[in-house]
């Protein structure tokens, strides 16, 4: 072979690699279907006569509306699951497009598909209407679409304990469950130290808790004792819900005093329609 046959051969181009197989007819990709979100029902609003507007707190998105479409027809079996203080699992479809004319309308997602995810039995008598309280809290605290997961499972924990028949066992779970929303919500303050010195809560002492104040060291008949204030923290800090309830057992009466002036100034308002009518039929 001469010297430019052998050079040529040696400067040839390598073969071009062989295209890729043509995806078969018929089998386009399958896009990825979302994963269910745990949920429970806060509240629902009539939308049309088959139709329902749904609040829900997921632990995913945390609080959403959802168009139940059909929900009211008889043989809908969203009738059956679309219950408050019932653990479901739900999936949703896409998020609409904002119209700045209708921001209400534009956070509604329509509900695909809603599945009880087992639990506890339904609340009655007084405890259908702590259960409302809780639910009516989350309402006018939590923004939409925050997700509080925390505060979810507090929320799934506490339900069982308002059928509770020991009244300070109820009494505990929602003093609980108000001190863990505060705390998720971050309007809180840190129960183990005095605000104005930032000096340690002491243990023998008393201590005041004021919306605009913070913790402060004073002698009034409403006031928390500093064990108990410690001892609130410390469960709040660890995640432990019944050592949280357990912390409030021996100052009921004080905390709800307490609570109550947080938590109407943080509402901005001191009327709670669920505690209204709880207080009407104590009279009755």
């Amino acid at each position: 072979m001469s010297t430019a046959t052998r050079t040529r051969s040696q400067t040839r181009a390598a073969p071009a690699p062989a295209p890729a197989p043509a995806r078969a007819p018929g089998r386009a990709r399958i896009p990825k279907t979302p994963a269910p979100l745990s949920a429970f029902v806060l509240h629902r609003y009539d939308w049309s006569e088959t139709s329902v507007i749904l609040d829900l707190f997921t632990r995913e998105q945390g609080r959403v509306s959802v168009a139940a479409k059909g929900a009211k027809r008889p043989y809908s079996q969203l009738r059956s699951v679309l219950l408050p203080f019932q653990k479901i699992n739900v999936s949703l479809g896409r998020a609409p497009k904002v119209d700045l004319n209708n921001p209400q309308a534009s956070e509604v997602q329509n509900l695909r598909s809603a599945e009880w995810a087992g639990g506890a039995a339904m609340l009655t008598g007084a405890a259908l209407f702590s259960g409302f309280y809780l639910n009516e809290l989350l309402m006018k605290l939590m923004g939409r679409q925050d997700a509080q997961p925390a505060l979810f499972d507090a929320y799934a924990l506490t339900l069982p304990s308002l059928a509770s028949k020991i009244e300070a066992q109820v009494q505990a779970a929602l003093r609980a469950f108000e001190l863990r929303l505060l705390h998720e919500l971050g309007v809180l303050p840190d129960l183990s130290l005095s605000t104005l010195t930032l000096q340690a809560v002491q243990v023998d002492g008393r201590y005041s808790l004021l919306p605009e104040a913070g913790v402060g060291q004073t002698r009034g008949d409403t006031d928390v004792p500093g064990s108990v204030l410690i001892a609130i923290e410390a469960a709040l800090q660890h995640g432990s819900l019944p050592a949280l309830q357990q912390a409030c057992v021996s100052a009921l009466p004080e905390l709800k005093t307490v609570l109550r002036g947080l938590l109407h100034y943080h509402l901005g308002s001191s009327v709670l329609r669920t505690r209204q009518v709880m207080q009407g039929l104590q009279q009755l």
